[in-house]
């Protein structure tokens, strides 16, 4: 198999894996039982999941333009997934969206802005 044969079964898999941690982060944004569980589900598994098919399809796309385009999708992804991730946490905790008997331990109950 030359290396060109290895690169696209190298693109294949990560698109396959980055297309099953999104297909497990849905199942649990379904699944999961409140706000701050779903949040979660609905922000690590998602975003390493897209940076894998488009890490496979920057490699299956090797030297065309449109990489660039998909660098600055994960880049973008990246930087606001955390930040949306934190404003829905702390909206879900100020409403309170969420079950007490599912925390181990309040955090944000010093920090509380009454």
């Amino acid at each position: 198999m030359n290396v060109g044969g290895i690169l696209d079964v190298l693109a294949g898999v990560l698109v396959l894996c980055g297309s099953a941690l999104a297909l497990t982060a849905a199942i649990g944004i379904v699944r999961f039982p409140d706000t701050l569980s779903r949040m979660h589900s609905a922000s690590k598994p998602q975003v390493l999941g897209l940076l894998l098919v488009l890490v496979g399809a920057a490699i299956r796309l090797r030297g065309h333009p449109d990489v660039g385009m998909l660098i600055l999708a994960g880049l973008f992804t990246v930087i606001t997934a955390p930040v949306v991730a934190n404003r829905v946490g702390q909206l879900a905790y100020r409403e309170q969206s969420f079950r007490d008997d599912l925390l181990i331990r309040d955090e944000m109950a010093d920090y509380d802005e009454n």
